[in-house]
């Protein structure tokens, strides 16, 4: 039987690349490598219906040029697949033009780096035998159990990048191209890079938090609220009935005001810059990658037509294809579902107000803390929904693309990564949104207030503004998805494999190695994309609310430098090897950060234009306070603000003032807000507000998409030495045709040889001309 005959084949090991040949028997033979091993389970070998499919299966790969050979233990039975030759010579003929390569060099032996033969191989064997089955389709009916490409030579990236002391070295990404192929290396170079551009982003992040611990105890709003003992604050919610001095809060006042300061506007254009220069700056780190790697000219239609070439001598690609009718309900399912997620936010709004009702009653220990209490586990339930959220938004992307039908897979997960993107983003902001910009805002004044089923007060924001409940807000759910969600990343499949293992019976000595790869982890065909969804959420906390959480960035820099060996250790150690995939770029993920880019504008301009009360402090200074004509040096410019920005409630027009504590000691209490006290309307103060806050939002907003414009233009997208260096190829080309070219007609002629990449010459043109 031919999978039984002892393979003849010199097989390079990783990061070689020797010819493919029969070798003489008399040598000393090399150790039997295979490009692919399937896995069957004994009790399937009961059913005959699945060991026809089987043969089946390995008889179409016989007759395509594979041979395998078969072992078993006491529970699995193993057959190691090897393509031969044939396969890719015929790949070398299509994708390699052949005035590259000098004649007679198309007829020579193969060679073929292992992360192409691996990719090649499966693409073959996922593509539809004379049966209509696919390895896939196999691994899915329970014919095979698992089939998977197997680790070799991965000892030298054990030692220098897959293990945790090496968490501040350099990483070998040529290493890493060469074992896991260019799209696992560029994922890791994209990496790379964004953890290390996080450092300048990541102190001046730090210098803002830390320059409010110079105005901790000197600013004179924290004074302000301090001292107002004799400033009662009108009861919040139905769980705290009865009025609280405005001084209690002058905790909560200090650390408002470590986020909550001048330095917030200057971040905010800061990041929107460094977001610009970090996407710029990476795409000229790719181009140099990508050409060392000679893949700039790289075309992915070209190579998708080849490999189905090799599969199907027949074959015939798909045609691009536009339905109206498919994307018109495309649309209205996505915009379903993100309706659903807002809907989400709602039911988290119902929860706190349910919460502040039971914590309350049931909690009394937690007096005055119950809305902080509400807001943590908040952040906690939101947490939950995200990863419930997940799995169905995973579910509903891969249904909505297998409806839209794309082409090819490369476009297949173009078209998931959008539509997963933009579900999530609506599964983790949405919450955000909320508490930034409707919270407190709709929940009318006291005396009147909205109330949920009419039973149920709507929540406020905390009595040091809503800055404070979004600041905990994303402090509660980074700081969970970096810590608890790497934790969870690391240990469920060091965990498992620890498990198999200790299961597993004594190995066989010649099927230890095949053994030992079938208890790693199972990969999948989007494990790599789940790392990248993991990074760009990370992103979209680190930029679209930085204004209210100026940490981020050093949170996000701490858990990259975490997240860069756990995902290596978990691919080297932990995991069958993943199918090397070929790429030049990281595809619709460049889109998706340009998008977060202009988000991260957008959300942090309202930010500080509605949220944090940077404009209330500043229209103050230059048209209510004591500096409105001038700063005196004895008075600070914003003495006399607390009083400004609270309204006034009599507590006789509560509709039920018996019911608070207290009422009959206060006849007054005070609110954020501006507020009328005769009729209870807004005063010219808020319609003034409103004005400024949206003509800051306008200014921000065109300053900072300007900023990034100028940016962008004055960073090219590729370094000019890469752009030379394409040229100087494309004209070797030419002078490599041409040279052959006059030599099929000159005879007895001196001939004309290669031409100089770029040699002085009278004749070339100035740069200036067209």
């Amino acid at each position: 039987m031919r999978g039984e005959e002892s393979l003849q084949i010199l097989v390079p090991t990783e990061g070689e690349s020797l010819p493919l040949m029969d070798i003489n028997t008399c040598e000393t033979e090399a150790p039997e490598l295979w490009d692919y091993v399937f896995v069957v389970d004994h009790r399937t070998q009961r059913n005959p219906g699945q060991v026809q499919r089987q043969r089946r299966f390995l008889e179409e790969l016989e007759n395509q040029g594979f041979r395998y050979k078969a072992m078993e233990d006491q529970e699995k039975e193993f057959f190691g697949i090897r393509a031969d030759n044939s396969i890719f010579d015929r790949y070398r003929r299509l994708t390699e033009p052949e005035d590259t390569v000098p004649r007679g060099e198309l007829s020579r032996p193969t060679s073929i780096q292992a992360t192409n033969r691996i990719r090649i191989v499966d693409f073959v064997l996922n593509s539809k035998t004379a049966a209509g089955d696919t390895l896939q389709d196999l691994v899915k009916d329970g014919v095979f159990e698992a089939g998977f490409p197997l680790h070799e030579g991965e000892a030298h990236l054990k030692k220098t990048w897959a293990r945790w002391r090496s968490m501040f070295q350099r990483q070998p990404i040529s290493d890493i191209r060469d074992y896991f192929g260019e799209k696992v290396a560029l994922y890791f170079a994209w990496l790379g890079w964004y953890t290390y551009m996080l450092v300048p982003a990541a102190v001046v992040g730090l210098i803002v938090f830390l320059s409010g611990f110079s105005q901790f105890e000197t600013s004179q709003i924290s004074k302000e609220i301090c001292k107002a003992h004799d400033i009662y604050m009108c009861p919040r919610g139905d769980h705290n009935r009865r009025f609280q001095r405005l001084s209690d809060t002058c905790a909560y006042a200090k650390l408002t005001h470590l986020f909550d300061n001048e330095g917030t506007v200057l971040f905010a254009i800061f990041m929107a810059l460094w977001a610009t220069v970090f996407l710029e700056l990476w795409k000229r780190e790719r181009a140099r990658v990508v050409l060392q790697w000679e893949l700039y000219g790289w075309d992915e239609d070209q190579e998708e037509m080849a490999l189905g070439l090799i599969t199907c001598p027949d074959y015939q690609p798909r045609l691009h294809q536009h339905s109206y009718l498919r994307s018109t309900v495309i649309l209205l399912l996505s915009l379903l579902m993100i309706c659903l997620m807002i809907g989400m936010a709602h039911v988290l709004v119902v929860y706190r107000v349910l919460a502040a009702a039971l914590f309350s009653s049931a909690l009394p220990f937690l007096g005055e803390q119950v809305t902080t209490a509400v807001v943590v586990s908040g952040a906690l339930v939101h947490y939950v929904t995200i990863i419930l959220m997940t799995k169905i938004n995973k579910y509903v992307a891969l249904k909505l693309c297998d409806f839209e039908k794309p082409r090819t897979f490369s476009e297949r997960e173009s078209k998931f990564t959008v539509k997963f993107f933009t579900l999530q983003f609506f599964a983790h902001f949405s919450s955000l949104i909320y508490i930034a910009f409707i919270l407190g805002r709709i929940n009318g004044h006291p005396g009147k207030t909205v109330r949920l089923a009419g039973l149920w007060k709507l929540e406020e924001c905390h009595l040091s503004g809503c800055m404070m409940d979004l600041f905990v807000q994303m402090a509660v759910i980074m700081g969970l998805k970096q810590t608890l969600s790497n934790c969870v990343e690391y240990l469920k499949p060091w965990l498992a494999h620890k498990y198999r293992s200790l299961r597993a019976r004594s190995q066989d000595p010649d099927l230890g190695h095949w053994q030992r790869n079938y208890r790693l982890n199972p990969v999948y065909t989007f494990s790599l994309f789940n790392e990248f969804m993991e990074m760009m959420i990370q992103y979209g906390f680190t930029t679209i609310f930085v204004a209210a959480f100026p940490l981020a960035p050093l949170l996000a820099l701490f858990s990259n430098l975490v997240e860069i060996r756990l995902d290596a250790i978990k691919m080297v150690r932990l995991q069958r090897r993943l199918v090397p995939r070929k790429a030049k770029d990281i595809g619709a993920w460049l889109q998706v950060l340009e998008i977060i880019g202009v988000l991260a504008v957008i959300a942090n301009g309202m930010v500080i234009a509605f949220t944090s009360e940077f404009i209330p402090r500043t229209v103050y200074k230059h048209r209510y306070g004591p500096c409105r004509r001038g700063a005196q040096s004895e008075v600070d410019c914003f003495t006399g603000y607390v009083n400004h920005s609270l309204s006034v409630f009599y507590t006789k027009d509560f509709q039920d003032p018996a019911k608070i504590e207290g009422w009959e000691n206060v006849t007054e209490c005070r609110y954020r807000d501006y507020f009328s006290v005769q009729d209870s309307s807004f005063s010219e103060q808020h319609w003034f507000l409103l004005a400024i806050r949206l003509a800051f939002l306008i200014l921000f907003e065109h300053v900072a998409l300007c900023i990034k414009l100028i940016a962008a233009w004055f960073v090219p997208d590729v370094p000019q030495s890469v752009k030379n260096e394409v040229l100087k190829k494309k004209y070797q080309r030419l002078g490599q045709k041409r040279w052959r070219g006059r030599a099929g007609w000159e005879r007895g002629g001196a001939g004309v040889g290669p031409l100089n990449p770029f040699p002085a010459s009278s004749c070339s043109p100035k740069s200036t001309d067209v």
